[in-house]
């Protein structure tokens, strides 16, 4: 089916049924979450067959849990986060009544990357369904046995009415991002990005984009190396440091890189569980790291399963500036905090900024002078399976949110509602005017001057 023929058949469906009420969407997500957590085995083998090896544990946690967990907590929230909001009205307009109310935008069209193939397609998906919109979704061709499955668990859970997953290369994804939608989720990369929102702007189609960027891990002083180290490298190997909010350089205040490398061979976490995805990425790693001292921690391992390097070059050097995605991890010293804050501020926004030891002074200071789109303390990554919190970057590492309540809203036209009084203050300002209006029109301007 191509992204045309989808976007019509649910348009039709839309015309015919209109919106699904509150009881269908939570019907709907207690359905795909059943889905996920009945095909959990398939979707960790699909994962290990793309990937070439893929740890069983971190699919079925990041992908198939994940999800799970997001479309039970939007159906428990879902009645509270639909309920219209009262707004406020000026005495003048009174006895008017104003409230927003959260309505369906329509067909909602979401691009998956290959990375988190089922978690970072679907769960923008619960946004879409939660908030009573269809979805149409375009997995990423890089993992076509998790797109087969996405498809046969959308089917499964959502019904064609409500969703429709279609597949293909680059040359349909293309297709897929030039549809008007009403709204378009695109996660990938920021090169791709600019791509997609360029083509979404032909139509004048909101865009949700969840990019990617150089999430650093601040390594403050007085923090215990051992702690710090260790919370690195598990967020690190995570996914074979194919993580958009992995940390992706390291910067030390007041430490010692030697001591920082022992800290980190103590682990014993220094070979990831999952591979490098294919050999363009990981000719693309090699083409990155080249010129850079490379320290790696441990052998690699069979296939495509690389060890993690430590990495050192000059600020100049492409590896301090592209985001890695793999695992490799720069490691860069600093004299002291505004040292790192400079670092930081010099590059584009990150989806997050990881903090480790220091003063809630020193914390202050990092959040105020940079931007991201999160400030975590003490460990890494782990943020994003919260599905209590918005989730997305800022600048070059994207906008708009998924997740939660906001994924819901950003889903959402926050339409404004207004019911009138037979009378107000306002309506004596109506043509034709009499002496009466100036003297209030005289009243409101020194009301403003005050």
């Amino acid at each position: 089916m191509t992204p045309a023929a989808a976007l019509a058949a649910l348009r039709a469906a839309e015309a015919r049924d209109g919106a699904p009420d509150l009881t269908r969407r939570r019907a709907l997500l207690a359905r795909l979450a059943d889905e996920m957590k009945r095909r959990a085995e398939d979707i960790a083998a699909a994962a290990d067959a793309d990937f070439g090896g893929r740890s069983r544990t971190e699919t079925i946690l990041a992908d198939a849990i994940l999800v799970a967990d997001a479309a039970l907590h939007a159906r428990r929230r879902l009645r509270g986060w639909a309920r219209p909001r009262r707004a406020g009205v000026p005495i003048h307009f009174q006895p008017a009544r104003a409230w927003i109310e959260p309505v369906p935008k329509g067909i909602v069209g979401i691009m998956g990357p290959w990375n988190y193939p089922f978690q970072l397609t679907l769960v923008p998906a619960v946004d879409a369904i939660a908030a009573g919109n269809r979805v149409v979704l375009k997995p990423s061709e890089h993992a076509p046995r998790c797109a087969s499955l996405i498809a046969e668990i959308v089917d499964a859970a959502l019904g064609p009415e409500m969703a429709r997953c279609v597949t293909g290369d680059a040359t349909v994804a293309e297709a897929f991002a030039a549809q008007p939608w009403d709204h378009l989720v695109f996660t990938g990369g920021t090169a791709t990005g600019r791509a997609v929102a360029r083509a979404a702007a032909e139509n004048l189609v909101p865009v949700t984009l969840e990019l990617g960027g150089k999430c650093p891990a601040v390594v403050l002083p007085g923090t215990d190396l051992t702690t710090a180290a260790r919370a690195i490298m598990v967020a690190k190997a995570l996914n074979g440091g194919q993580t958009c909010v992995a940390p992706d350089t390291v910067l030390l205040v007041g430490h010692d890189r030697a001591a920082f490398e022992t800290a980190c061979r103590a682990t014993g976490v220094a070979m990831p569980e999952t591979a490098i995805v294919s050999d363009r990425q990981a000719g693309r790693l090699d083409r990155l790291a080249a010129g850079a001292a490379l320290t790696p921690l441990a052998p690699d391992g069979p296939g495509r399963r690389r060890a993690i390097a430590l990495a050192e070059a000059a600020d100049d050097h492409p590896l301090m500036w592209e985001e890695v995605f793999g695992p490799i991890l720069p490691v860069r010293a600093c004299s002291d905090l505004p040292e790192a804050i400079r670092w930081i501020a010099a590059r584009p926004a990150p989806l997050a900024v990881y903090l480790f030891g220091g003063t809630a002074a020193q914390e202050a200071a990092i959040a105020g002078a940079t931007r991201s789109g999160a400030v975590v303390r003490d460990r890494c990554v782990e943020h994003a399976g919260m599905p209590g919190l918005p989730f997305g970057g800022i600048g070059a590492s994207g906008h708009g949110r998924t997740h939660g309540e906001e994924g819901f809203r950003a889903l959402s036209n926050l339409r404004a509602r207004v019911r009138h009084g037979r009378f107000s203050l306002a309506r004596l300002l109506d043509p034709p005017r009499s002496a009466m209006a100036e003297r209030i029109l005289r009243m409101l301007m020194r009301r403003h001057r005050k």
